[in-house]
């Protein structure tokens, strides 16, 4: 009875906000896509063909094949695989380390707070792809890597938020009083203070998984993203650059699929930002 219950008010939640509904939609046939590319394609990513190549879309090959005869339909979901985990690892290692020295400078203040402000200074005086890139440059090619390379520069958003909810709710009656009857900090820390800055985490995690998703694939483009031959959409289009007029699919479908997924988290995270908004409501 209670399942029903949550289900009912699941549906009447998504009916209510259609953006949020439409993003998780869009989200969870490319995240399907993704998870069984294996029983979706006979072929393999890096099965190289000759004599199929530059092939226009057909029954045989959905999306055609590239300058090596390679399915780029297999490519384009295998690809989903490499772009969305590199970018939700990142954006899960910006979110944690950032809420945590968020937490902390703002919490604990003097020196520490002062030193780490400067460091996040520093970071956001960069544009984030080319502090992405330089990062991705002194670490090498590698998935890790490319995890941390993406993953860095978010700290500072995260950091920012948690920070300005630490001095803010710091202050307060309970926290103090709390303080007071010799409360742990880290208790004081993630159970008073982390949980007023939910909301704003939640929007700025969605759009942050977009960005990282367009920060990888301009990476790969670039020839600085995840080795070859593993396929990312950002190294698909890539290798489909000097075929553009004369075979669009190569780079088309990888785009289109770059587009749709950022523009599915952007829904989302502008359904959330509209939902706990309570001047919207």
């Amino acid at each position: 009875m209670r399942n029903r219950q949550e289900d009912k008010a699941m549906i009447k939640f998504l009916k209510k906000n259609k953006g949020i509904a439409a993003g998780l939609f869009i989200l969870t046939i490319i995240v399907c896509l993704a998870v069984f590319a294996d029983f979706l394609t006979p072929y393999a990513f890096d099965t190289i063909t000759l004599s199929d190549k530059l092939q226009p879309p057909s029954a045989a090959h959905i999306m055609g094949t590239d300058n090596f005869g390679r399915d780029i339909w297999t490519r384009v979901i295998y690809g989903a695989r490499i772009s969305l985990t590199v970018s939700l690892a990142a954006v899960a290692l910006g979110l944690v380390l950032g809420c945590l020295l968020g937490l902390m400078g703002g919490y604990f203040k003097g020196p520490f707070d002062f030193a780490l402000g400067r460091v996040m200074d520093i970071f956001m005086s960069f544009p984030s792809i080319l502090l992405s890139l330089l990062i991705g440059i002194a670490l090498g090619p590698s998935i890790l890597n490319m995890c941390l390379s993406l993953g860095i520069p978010l700290i500072p958003a995260f950091y920012r938020v948690t920070r300005g909810a630490a001095l803010n709710v710091g202050e307060r009656t309970y926290v103090m009083a709390a303080r007071s009857m010799g409360t742990k900090s880290s208790k004081i820390l993630f159970r008073h203070i982390l949980p007023n800055t939910l909301p704003q985490i939640f929007v700025i995690l969605s759009f942050s998984v977009g960005g990282s998703i367009m920060a990888e694939s301009s990476l790969g483009y670039l020839g600085f993203g995840i080795p070859k031959p593993t396929p990312s959409w950002g190294l698909v289009i890539s290798e489909g650059k000097s075929y553009i007029f004369n075979a669009p699919w190569i780079a088309g479908f990888s785009g289109l699929m770059i587009a749709l997924t950022i523009f599915a988290f952007n829904l989302l995270g502008d359904g959330i930002r509209d939902y706990l908004d309570p001047k919207l409501k």
